[in-house]
């Protein structure tokens, strides 16, 4: 693959949405650098899957630009793109091995060998009609039609959201080989933490339509701390930007941006887990939150 490096794969400037009276997005902007698995975190609503459609050109922003690989999306990019939507869309009358052959006829990047080896590890019956699948086996295969054009660019909406736990660590192990062998990027939308801790090396936090946080994983958790002590001294914390502030028994719990040594003092300090962290972040979203914080 001889992507350019130095040009990000996804290049979201200012983009905006509405569906009626309803805003999914609100100028938001970040970039998704080439190689690695990106995540893309936001609650139920946040606009995770507005984004990814307008990544994958299927719909139009109603402002802001989205460029892929440095190109608008366009015929251009969009044979570089592979794009797993949340409902895993197929044909259902057609069979496994009908739809990886149709597979073949539109994508002039296909690999059918690649197609047919992903297709033996998720166990999919190559006579048995996509209707009749399970929904985690769906969503196998939908993943199979996406790597099988061997895009540059891989869109996954909750990929994860329907699989067992056995076939969601094939799933990584699927994703991570092929960032690993072919530099593939992926963004990977989910509003489970879980889903994404030791998988991702870049985050994206999106609340209300907008980036709220971006950054690689480990310059994140780094430059934010967890303080742990009694209401009134937490209520003390002048000067620092705090994201969240929560209470657990007797005790309140922030969340605070700081990049600096641990503060002496009576409070007790951590750096946060990257649950810690997201969490923070999803639970303080709302219309307090309006700050885009980027860590590159």
């Amino acid at each position: 693959m001889s992507t350019d490096r130095t040009v990000p794969a996804l290049d979201v400037a200012g983009v905006s949405h509405s569906f009626g009276r309803r805003r999914a997005l609100y100028d938001c902007s970040f970039t998704v650098p080439v190689g690695g698995v990106t995540a893309l975190i936001g609650r139920n609503g946040a606009g995770k899957s507005t984004l990814l459609r307008a990544a994958s050109g299927l719909l139009r922003p109603d402002g802001g630009e989205v460029r892929v690989l440095g190109e608008p999306v366009g015929d251009r990019s969009l044979p570089r793109i592979g794009y797993v939507a949340q409902q895993a869309p197929l044909y259902p009358m057609l069979t496994v091995a009908q739809t990886l052959a149709l597979g073949r006829r539109l994508n002039p990047r296909w690999d059918a060998g690649y197609a047919q080896h992903l297709t033996d590890d998720a166990a999919l019956p190559s006579t048995a009609r996509v209707g009749t699948l399970a929904p985690g086996h769906r969503s196998r295969l939908a993943l199979v039609m996406a790597l099988a054009k061997r895009p540059e660019l891989l869109l996954l909406d909750e990929p994860l959201a329907s699989l067992d736990p056995v076939a969601r660590t094939e799933v990584i192990g699927t994703l991570m080989a092929d960032v690993a062998e072919r530099g593939t990027t992926v963004l990977l939308s989910s509003h489970v933490v879980a889903d994404i801790d030791g998988v991702c090396d870049h985050v994206v936090v999106l609340a209300e339509g907008r980036a709220c946080l971006v950054g690689e994983v480990e310059p994140v958790l780094a430059g934010h701390l967890v303080a742990v002590g009694a209401g009134f001294e937490i209520s003390t914390l002048d000067g620092a930007e705090v994201i969240e502030v929560r209470t657990a028994g007797r005790d309140a719990i922030a969340l605070v941006r700081s990049a600096g040594p641990v503060p002496a003092g009576d409070l007790a300090w951590h750096r946060p887990t990257l649950e810690e962290l997201l969490l923070g972040y999803l639970r303080a979203a709302g219309p307090e939150l309006k700050r885009e914080v980027s860590a590159a």
